[in-house]
């Protein structure tokens, strides 16, 4: 199985299962099909097109690339899907401080911050007590992923501090190893929390999204201020005491800026080197929502801004990353990871302030979601969650994308497709768009 195609002037052949990638010559990709190749029955159009020295060496490359393995190659990964546990490590934690924001941005899944529900922040016994059913839940997995969100977890500051603390300490005693990331609009943020968070988190997620006039569009206060000058100066510090690593500055697009390549190359020229700006996911009735007689126009602007990076990439100046093109070709994720994605409601859950255990932060209290609780100890790895992978949720075994996006978001599938087993459409467009310009990318800097 391969996928085939031709950006910025190249011939692209994608080995799905081996995952190489070929630059190849106009003739060897016209020859290729998607799922098969024969020899002894070239077409007469490209007979007519190509010479016959040119169609035997053609043919002589695609044989040899078969032989090796890196063209049509076979699945690879279903052994390791049969070996999957029945009872899967719970490996990472989304610590759900606080329950109130004080934003009031536009597209917030959330409930402005509230999540539906009644606004509140986790107390510490509850934190604690999430902290203590991750480490019983881990078996023999030694790295844990904690991460702190909200609403904005600034306003439970305090308990996230703590909370780091404890987790340190209980690590120790148990053999575990914690990372923390927290997730800020950085409204409350002041220079000594930047240094504790420069210090104690490993990653941070910087919330912009991009443009002055989008920003403040979209991410105000309560009282209805726009908030970009307030935050931008802090991102910076923060991004630069950083050396620019180990952070993203995360922004949102929507119907309303389907040009975010600008608000990219904005926050680029900002100093920003960790950049991530991704597609809105609201109910199809929102005016901001993102249809399908949107998606040529996000198509040509991912173009866009892969050509950019290009030049930029080549010039050496004014070099950035985009999440959403950051493809590893050589050391990927691991084998389990490609097929099964982030894990939610197995590897992976949120805890909310009442101590509830939600598969993951996008379904934090929706009652019918509920899978535990920390403060009574109870807590049931829902089977559809785990079973969910490439193999099982509906149009993945043809798609070239499988192993780069992991059958998709969960949340997404039951908010929009009503399916957990059917990915949601909209968003696999995208993500194949972005996948082809990811590789394109490498090609052309391999030149």
């Amino acid at each position: 199985m391969i996928h085939k195609y031709q950006l910025f002037g190249n011939n692209i052949v994608l080995d799905i299962y081996s995952g190489s990638v070929h630059v190849v010559s106009d003739a060897v990709y016209d020859l290729l099909g998607e799922n098969e190749f024969d020899e002894t029955a070239i077409p007469d159009e490209i007979r007519e097109k190509y010479s016959e020295e040119v169609l035997a060496e053609a043919v002589s490359e695609i044989l040899e690339l078969k032989e090796n393995g890196t063209l049509y190659s076979h699945d690879i990964y279903k052994p390791f899907r049969d070996a999957k546990t029945k009872t899967p490590p719970v490996k990472a934690l989304c610590l759900h401080m606080a329950h109130d924001c004080d934003l009031r941005c536009r597209y917030c899944f959330a409930g402005t911050g509230a999540f539906h529900g009644v606004r509140s922040i986790m107390p510490l016994e509850v934190a604690k007590k999430a902290i203590d059913f991750v480490i019983s839940h881990s078996q023999n997995r030694k790295n844990i992923e904690i991460d702190f969100f909200g609403g904005e977890p600034m306003l439970n500051f305090d308990v996230v501090k703590e909370t780091v603390a404890y987790a340190r300490a209980e690590g120790l005693k148990h053999g575990k190893h914690f990372r923390f990331t927290i997730t800020t609009n950085g409204l409350l943020i002041n220079e000594e929390q930047m240094e504790y968070v420069n210090k104690n988190m490993d990653n941070i997620v910087l919330s912009c999204d991009g443009r002055k006039e989008v920003h403040d569009r979209n991410r105000k206060t309560v009282s209805g201020e726009g908030t970009y000058d307030k935050v931008i100066g802090k991102f910076q510090k923060i991004a630069n005491d950083r050396k620019q690593m180990d952070y993203y500055i995360r922004g949102t697009f929507t119907k309303d800026n389907k040009d975010f390549t600008k608000d990219v190359l904005h926050l680029a020229d900002l100093g920003f080197k960790q950049i991530s700006v991704e597609p809105v996911t609201l109910d199809e009735k929102s005016p901001m929502a993102i249809g399908y007689e949107d998606l040529p126009e996000i198509f040509s602007e991912y173009e866009k801004l892969a050509e950019e990076i290009i030049k930029r990439e080549k010039s050496g100046e004014n070099r950035f990353n985009f999440f959403h093109f950051m493809i590893d070709l050589d050391n990927g994720p691991c084998a389990l990871r490609r097929i099964s994605g982030c894990g939610a409601g197995c590897e992976y859950a949120a805890v909310t302030p009442s101590g509830d255990i939600f598969p993951c932060h996008q379904f934090a209290d929706e009652p019918e979601y509920k899978i535990g609780n920390v403060l009574d100890g109870t807590y049931e790895m829902p089977e559809q969650f785990r079973d969910r992978d490439i193999y099982t949720v509906k149009g993945c075994d043809t798609c070239f994308a499988k192993f780069y996006c992991s059958a998709g978001c969960s949340a997404s599938s039951l908010k929009y497709e009503k399916d957990l087993y059917k990915p949601y459409d909209i968003a696999c467009q995208m993500q194949k768009k972005r996948v082809e310009c990811a590789i394109a990318i490498k090609a052309a800097l391999a030149e």
